[in-house]
């Protein structure tokens, strides 16, 4: 029987009821044990279909026709429905109660539906006045459209909504009621009693807004978990989190499917399930694979879970040959995106083109070691090598776009992180090539973007950041660069919301904290900037970038035994040549000149190229009783030199500019001197720092006043006592205050703790 045609009460149809469930066709509402039960319109249209044929075998092609018009969709859909059904139901798979499958044929309901007519129950209540706000904030549609009576009519129609609620809302017929009795005083003051039939419709309208605004809708959408790798080498982490990161690009593209940010390993830490983790997420559903490659061939076990049920709607291994990945990772995307929007047409193709980036298995795999290193720096040279990785990725494929881009960004990174002038030239050469190969791919815009910020066009660099804004893989990089745009700039408020929109996408990623960090340093929030850091380094103790950056930090805030506990952690990982600077700084302010010397002279050998380097050295020099004048000269020409190069590429960098000026008096150049200084304070950037650099170069060439001035303002930019006290030129010229006088150490300090790399801090952590 078609309760549908043959139990409408009051241009409604009846409810179904079966043990403690109530699906109503009017108000579309499930409710089990009186709790009502989210559910997508599809869904509910399919449980209807399900519900006028109890007992009846309805097969997949027929529910496929009926509910979606059968066009462009494939099973896999009806599967995910069927499987939500399920949950709503509290229906076990495995032993139904209420939804019986057919493999390959069907389904059909198989409870007991309890007649209304029979038992006497009366019809469904009206809609909770409560409204949908009591409902589970799962963002699924409670109220679907009813199941279409033709393939022309689809769900959600307004016609068919619109219908439905004058059903819903009709007026009930007025019948006797014992008991019932009207207070007479109504008829004696008709002014309350419309006061309380305006406030009764008031209520009504509203209640019926609420119905006719419509749910929260989950669209569909995905999280792509890291990969894991089976491998028997455990270096080979890379390959399996590189495909996944290409797979997430690759659904980006497909219109209509939601694609969740970039999620770190541990982002599985207290959620136990696909319930917790979609509930974490924000997704419908969740893609996660384990890889396994032994010699030629590769084994791929994807899976695909719904998060509101936590059932698996599919999975399958896929065990071939190596040369056959982009392959497997296209059939894969494929099944994905059948199960959740159906068959789109020309999508297959468009999944294979995205996921296919060379055609050079070798060229792809050396192009993820390259990308590896360029996303999880733990090492000072893992720029120098990311750029070999990437040239050799480009010999196997010389048209590998993503390739010419990695070489790009690699290079910005030398150059920031350096103070290689040469870095900028290779950087404008490898965005040029890889714009020319493809343009509209999003690794291309972030590293134009990277190109346009150091060289100064910030709208530029914004124009591109944003418009890579399309690619998940490119979120989370894309709204720390813009955020480091912004504090150039000094739009700070900018600045927080974009680090906030990357922390909010990549929750407790150490690579985040690390430039949140950092920029919180160059803001001059030292307090800020060591709470972020010290959280990064407990969640990944392994970098020693990290560690260099926090010891650095350390250092800027004047805690000289936190900062030496940290470089030397940093050591012990890797004796890297900015954590030797660093470490020879301290030195330097307790007094011990020839550790000092010499640690800057070990920093020199692994990187003869940042002029920093040679600043540090000229520095501890000029401080040791045993070097030689012309030790210190050669070490301030050196230094003069680079960073001379180094300002023909970056010309507003404020603080290289003050620091040329000190080599210039050093050097006894007294006009540049003088010039740089002005230069220097007139563009933007590290206040406190360039007043530092500043205050020695105009004690050098006598100007005393004007360096007492210099050093309050390095004061009030946050320089603390330790270093400023330290400084020799200061105490010989008699510039410390009282408070400076009783410092600790002596010696000299150079114009900033160098943090990991310089800028960003401890490397690429993005």
């Amino acid at each position: 029987m078609n309760r549908m045609e043959s139990g409408a009460r009051g241009g409604g149809a009846t409810p179904y009821r079966f043990d403690d469930i109530v699906v109503d066709p009017a108000a579309h509402s499930l409710l089990r044990a009186g709790v009502p039960q989210p559910v997508e319109p599809k869904a509910f249209a399919v449980l209807l279909a399900l519900l006028q044929h109890p007992g009846e075998l309805i097969g997949r092609d027929d529910l496929l026709d009926l509910v979606w018009g059968h066009r462009h969709v494939t099973p896999g859909v009806l599967t995910r429905v069927i499987a939500q059904l399920r949950h709503a139901l509290g229906d076990d798979p495995q032993q139904p109660r209420y939804i019986q499958t057919r493999h390959a044929l069907g389904y059909s309901f198989i409870g007991q539906l309890q007649d209304d007519a029979d038992t006497g129950t009366p019809s469904a209540p009206a809609p909770d006045q409560t409204g949908a706000d009591d409902l589970p904030a799962t963002g699924l549609q409670v109220a679907p459209p009813a199941l279409p009576t033709s393939r022309h009519e689809q769900v959600g129609s307004p016609r068919q909504e619109r219908a439905d609620l004058e059903s819903a809302w009709s007026a009930p017929e007025l019948t006797p009621t014992h008991g019932l009795v009207i207070d007479r005083r109504w008829k004696q003051r008709p002014w309350l009693a419309l006061m309380v039939l305006l406030a009764c419709a008031l209520v009504t309208w509203a209640v019926i807004q609420r119905v006719m605004a419509p749910a929260p809708r989950l669209a569909a959408s995905i999280a792509v978990m890291p990969f894991t790798s089976l491998s028997n080498d455990r270096n080979d982490d890379y390959f399996a989190e590189g495909l996944a990161e290409e797979m997430r690009d690759a659904l980006a593209g497909v219109k209509g499917l939601k694609v969740a940010a970039p999620t770190s390993p541990g982002a599985r830490e207290g959620a136990a399930d696909a319930k917790a983790l979609g509930a974490r997420l924000g997704v419908a559903t969740i893609l996660d694979a384990s890889v396994r490659r032994e010699g030629p061939r590769i084994r791929i076990t994807a899976r695909l879970s719904d998060t509101a049920s936590g059932f698996t709607l599919w999975s399958h291994t896929y065990d071939r040959e190596l040369s056959g990945v982009f392959a497997t990772q296209s059939e894969i995307a494929g099944e994905v995106v059948h199960a959740l929007l159906g068959a789109i047409p020309g999508e297959s193709d468009a999944l294979t083109k995205r996921l296919t980036p060379t055609h050079n298995e070798a060229a792809f795999d050396i192009y993820l070691q390259g990308l590896n290193l360029l996303h999880k720096a733990q090492t000072a040279d893992a720029a120098d090598k990311a750029i070999e990785r990437f040239g050799q990725a480009l010999k196997q494929d010389s048209g590998f776009a993503k390739a010419q881009a990695g070489i790009c960004r690699a290079e910005i990174w030398r150059l920031e992180s350096k103070h290689s002038a040469e870095a900028f030239d290779n950087a404008k050469l490898a965005c040029q090539r890889a714009a020319q190969m493809d343009p509209t791919l999003a690794e291309v815009d972030l590293a134009m973007g990277d190109l346009y910020r150091v060289a100064g066009d910030s709208e530029r660099a914004l124009q591109y950041y944003r418009k890579s804004l399309r690619s998940p893989a490119m979120r989370v990089k894309a709204h720390i660069v813009a955020a480091q745009v912004y504090a150039a700039r000094g739009q700070h408020d900018l600045s927080v919301q974009e680090f906030q929109q990357a922390l909010q996408l990549s929750p407790g990623d150490p690579g985040v904290l690390a430039q949140v960090g950092y920029q919180q340093y160059l803001d001059g929030n030292l307090s800020q900037a060591v709470a972020s850091l010290r959280e990064a380094v407990r969640l990944r103790p392994g970098d020693a970038n990290l560690w260099n950056t926090l010891g650095g930090i350390y250092i800027a805030a004047g805690n000289n035994a936190e900062a030496e506990q940290a470089l030397l952690h940093a050591i012990a990982i890797e004796p890297a040549a900015v954590t030797l600077v660093n470490l020879g700084l301290l030195k330097y302010q307790a007094g011990d000149y020839a550790a000092a010397v010499d640690l800057e002279r070990q920093a020199i050998a692994l990187d003869p190229q940042d002029y920093t380097t040679w600043d540090n050295l000229g520095a501890a020099l000029r401080a040791d009783p045993q070097a030689s004048a012309a030790d210190v000269h050669k070490a301030y020409e050196q230094a003069a030199v680079r960073a001379e190069a180094y300002l023909k590429v970056l010309p507003n960098d404020a603080l290289a500019v003050a620091s040329l000026g000190l080599y210039r008096a050093v050097l006894g150049d007294v006009a540049s001197a003088r010039m740089l200084v002005k230069r220097a304070e007139s563009l933007p950037g590290q206040p406190g720092a360039v007043a530092l650099v500043n205050a020695e170069t105009l004690a050098l060439l006598g100007d005393i006043e004007p360096a007492r001035q210099r050093l309050a303002t390095a004061r009030a930019g946050g320089i603390p006592e330790t270093v400023i006290a330290s400084n020799l030129t200061f105490r010989r010229l008699g510039l410390l205050s009282p408070l400076g006088a009783t410092g600790k150490g002596t010696g000299t300090e150079p114009p900033a703790p160098r943090t990991s790399t310089g800028h960003p801090p401890g490397g690429r952590h993005d």
